[in-house]
């Protein structure tokens, strides 16, 4: 009798870890956190909504957007971008609320010619005013295998991510009237387009279209963030809310962020004399 109890225990524990599994599952499936909004098919749920393709071709791009908006939070995507020649291409990975007075906070990657590096786009708009562009090199090649894209966004700071290695922070200076997008709602977007009249090396380098179509791939989403639902902001997704609504860089990180500028920055607006002769936004004196 005793081992048929100790059996019917185990049963039922297994069980549990089975639906605490197929619910963290649910909770990271592409069906259940975004919509394809564009693209007409090329847009690409697959493996059971774990996986997620877009791709672009002579025709038209491809993009989505999360069913949720988010007020705060830490979000993670892994993306294997466009591989060989991603000249004229770009993917944009973002969050952005709607309207003239949007916030946005945006990853774009400019593609580039075969061999020849990325360039990883950063910017942060508030009340529909943007101009805070940071570009970097990343020091590895980002088409061979996925790598994880964060943003972490609360009410003090903006940090940007590459497998957890931070590449900018942008701080709330509240006390130097520098705007900070801290008031509206926001979702997470990304989409594959041409915009060869700009993206590689200003636009003097054309997609070749003999190459579509471009195919962009995502896996392994994760929000650790409020939720805006019936106009309230929830936070209780997750047990750690308080690690990355307080989260600072540490030593370590300002190391590493050091690091990333040092090496693989190439552009800052907040170095661009010719871009402000009267004298750099005020942020500028102590923005990452």
């Amino acid at each position: 009798m005793a081992s048929s109890t100790l059996s019917f225990i185990v049963f039922i524990h297994i069980l549990v870890i089975a639906s605490l599994t197929a619910a963290a599952s649910a909770a990271s499936s592409f069906y259940e956190n975004f919509d394809i909004t564009w693209g007409d098919g090329r847009a690409k749920i697959l493996n059971s909504g774990h996986h997620l393709t877009l791709s672009l071709d002579k025709t038209s791009g491809s993009g989505f957007q999360s069913k949720n908006q988010y007020l705060f939070g830490k979000i993670d995507m892994q993306i294997k971008l466009v591989s060989g020649n991603s000249a004229g291409t770009v993917t944009a990975y973002y969050l952005s609320s709607q309207g003239p007075t949007h916030d946005e906070i945006d990853f774009e990657f400019l593609g580039n010619v075969t061999g020849q590096p990325y360039t990883l786009h950063t910017n942060v708009f508030t009340q529909g005013k943007g101009g805070r562009e940071q570009q970097f090199r990343l020091w590895f090649d980002p088409t061979t295998k996925f790598h994880t894209y964060s943003i972490l966004w609360s009410p003090q700071r903006i940090i940007f991510s590459v497998d957890s290695t931070p590449i900018r922070e942008f701080k709330y200076l509240e006390s130097m009237g520098v705007p900070f997008p801290k008031n509206q709602a926001m979702r997470i977007y990304s989409s594959l387009w041409d915009a060869d009249d700009w993206a590689t090396q200003g636009g003097r380098i054309k997609t070749d279209w003999s190459k579509a179509p471009f195919t962009t791939s995502y896996r392994n989403f994760n929000a650790n963030a409020c939720v805006l639902f019936n106009g309230r902001s929830s936070c209780h997704e997750s047990g750690s809310t308080s690690t990355w609504m307080n989260q600072q860089l540490g030593t370590t990180s300002q190391q590493k962020l050091r690091w990333v500028k040092r090496n693989f920055m190439i552009y800052n607006y907040c170095t661009d004399t010719q871009r402000f002769p009267q004298g750099f936004p005020k942020e500028c004196k102590f923005t990452s």
